[in-house]
């Protein structure tokens, strides 16, 4: 509130005018020393901030934390976050029960597949509010390495972000895969390098153009059509991927088709020698 941390009560004011919030959510601050936020609830979702952030992060990227929860919270998020965070309570009780984690495992490995996904949303939702990719940038290598910001170099971390995307070996990718199945965020480099796509794509500059879906115009939206553009994304992220695991599987995927090809052609062509050739099809 304003008489109680009353310049983050300003920063959220402002995130939530630029986002034309209606019904803010309820902001707290509690004591941790890591560099993390979240967004909790169901109906009235709240969002907390670690105490940790105020200690390593100017207003500017403040504000932008404080976007990036306000774009869970605008974009429905909240609910199933929550509901992954009580799967993973259950799941404790669930692993003294014969087969019983099993049978959730594969929802928990979908939600959190899911709730990293949303991050990279709500990381644009934040430079729609600061309308500056370098907060994020900058804030993101704060996320990483510390707040010592001043002995990081952008080109370093855009350059170990790369070298992360290429990867080495396969094996080298399936650690990377394993590794990232624990985790609720996808690592800074990843976070960083989806960020930059999207905004040198145009589609960040056509936002602030005002070239966006309003709110009026989100009724013809429905669940296939999600599911649809989301299963079209993970596509093309494999196919613009430079790491060695994606592009083993493009490999396999196009010599499957081929191979499918082909075992067409022979099977027409043993038809054909039985039934002969009528013309018909």
């Amino acid at each position: 509130t304003e008489r109680q941390f009353g310049k983050v009560s300003l920063l959220f004011d402002e995130a939530c005018g630029i986002l034309d919030i209606q019904q803010k959510p309820e902001l707290f601050v509690s004591q941790s020393p890591f560099l993390n936020a979240g967004a909790i609830g169901v109906e009235r979702p709240f969002i907390v901030l670690n105490s940790s952030l105020l200690d390593s992060l100017n207003e500017e990227e403040l504000l932008a934390v404080i976007a990036h929860e306000l774009g869970h919270c605008l974009s429905g998020h909240v609910l199933y976050k929550t509901l992954l965070a009580l799967l993973l309570r259950f799941s404790v009780f669930a692993s003294s029960i014969p087969l019983g984690n099993a049978s959730i495992f594969a929802i928990i490995a979908a939600l959190r597949e899911w709730d990293r996904k949303s991050e990279l949303s709500a990381d644009r939702a934040e430079i729609l509010v600061t309308q500056d990719p370098n907060v994020s940038y900058a804030l993101l290598m704060k996320m990483a390495g510390g707040r010592h910001i001043e002995q990081m170099d952008y080109n370093e971390f855009f350059l170990q972000a790369a070298e992360y995307e290429k990867g080495g070996t396969i094996l080298d990718s399936v650690f990377k895969l394993l590794n990232l199945l624990g985790q609720t965020h996808p690592f800074p480099v990843i976070r960083l390098t989806e960020l930059k796509s999207w905004v040198d794509s145009g589609a960040y500059g056509k936002i602030l153009a005002g070239d966006y879906l309003r709110r009026d115009q989100e009724s013809g939206a429905n669940v296939r059509d999600d599911i649809r553009d989301a299963a079209n994304q993970y596509k093309e992220d494999i196919n613009k991927s430079q790491d060695p695991l994606a592009e083993t599987l493009r490999n396999a995927a196009a010599n499957m088709g081929e191979t499918a090809g082909e075992v067409g052609k022979k099977a027409k062509e043993v038809f054909d020698s039985i039934f002969g050739n009528s013309g018909k099809k």
